[in-house]
């Protein structure tokens, strides 16, 4: 049984419709993230499920009561915002024990769930000092740790991260992981870091002008694309014509589908068994980190392939080369706008 269900969401902005017809399911302890670019509705779905936005229509239930008109205070939601929202006048620990405060809780208890949250959080040595002695990594534990202590059931984040720099962003994706899983918390991310949605969900909602255009694992999501949008949205890939296709690799073709995707890393540069030669010149180089992509014309079409250094060191512009394509590495999409 889905621990959170949003049914049929909808939500219009002066005449235009933001949510249309949202449907989500999630289990407990799962974390959840809604992908998309900005101006998708993600960060409105995300309001309107922790009641800080009101719905126009439809129904949102959480461990199996309906709160779609229930005030935000007794949601028992937790949020995270972009600005971290810290209080600049309050240490870290009162920080951290703000919300058990409000419910007047004993100061014992409230000091035991403070220090349980500091030590979780890894904020050790850090409980007297204010947000602005503190770094941008800093204040997002502080901000999580606020949200946690109060135990909700279930914990929204809206771009946490996005402040941060790279590295930062990198380690505490993980510790943000880790302490999900640890607590079993029941979480819904916004972001629009296809990295990030990758490398932190159990399950990914992509969302595009007020829909959900597609749901499922991260595995799923980045291995079978069911549209050209998402195909483009989570990553370089080869979208290719049928007519393009009949070119370069004809016996892939499919007799109801326009369009093709085909992932960068599958163009490999060793001959493949039943692999497809795709011939070409190279046009652009660019270096990503441990693998080096090539940008090739190949019978006046751009093919974008993802090689290990070793398999391209000895190429430079203007020099040909052949990748190689299993057929059963092309996928057939559903639709060119969706």
């Amino acid at each position: 049984m889905s621990f959170v269900q949003i049914h049929q969401v909808t939500k219009t902005f002066a005449k235009q419709k933001v949510l249309d017809g949202i449907e989500l399911h999630m289990k407990k302890g799962e974390l959840v993230t809604l992908l998309g670019p900005s101006g998708c509705g993600k960060s409105t779905l995300l309001r309107i499920l922790s009641g800080l936005t009101a719905l126009d229509s439809g129904t949102i239930h959480i461990d199996g009561k309906e709160v779609t008109a229930v005030e935000p205070k007794h949601r028992e939601i937790g949020m995270v915002f972009q600005s971290y929202a810290l209080f600049p006048n309050l240490t870290v620990a009162d920080n951290i024990g703000f919300g058990l405060a409000m419910k007047k809780l004993p100061r014992d208890a409230i000091r035991r769930a403070v220090d349980e949250m500091i030590e979780l959080t890894g904020l050790q040595g850090k409980e007297k000092s204010f947000p602005r002695e503190l770094s941008g990594g800093q204040q997002q534990r502080v901000a999580l740790a606020r949200s946690l202590v109060t135990k909700p059931k279930v914990l929204l984040l809206d771009e946490p991260l996005s402040a941060l720099d790279a590295q930062i962003r990198k380690n505490l994706q993980r510790q943000l992981r880790t302490i999900q899983q640890e607590l079993n918390m029941t979480t819904v991310l916004v972001t629009h870091d296809q990295e990030e949605a990758m490398t932190v969900s159990d399950h990914i909602y992509i969302m595009n002008a007020g829909r959900i255009v597609q749901h499922g694992t991260p595995q799923e999501i980045y291995t079978r694309p069911r549209s050209e949008f998402v195909a483009r949205f989570i990553g370089s890939y080869n979208v290719w014509s049928a007519d393009t296709l009949r070119c370069l690799a004809p016996e892939c073709l499919r007799p109801d589908n326009r369009l093709y995707a085909i992932r960068p890393e599958t163009l490999c540069a060793d001959p493949l068994a039943g692999g497809i030669a795709l011939t070409g010149t190279v046009s652009r180089m660019t270096m990503l980190g441990s693998m080096m992509r090539l940008e090739l014309d190949v019978q006046g079409q751009l093919i974008v392939a993802d090689h290990i250094h070793r398999d391209s060191a000895w190429l430079n512009t203007g020099a040909t080369t052949t990748v190689y394509l299993d057929p059963k590495d092309v996928i057939p999409l559903h639709d060119a706008t969706a």
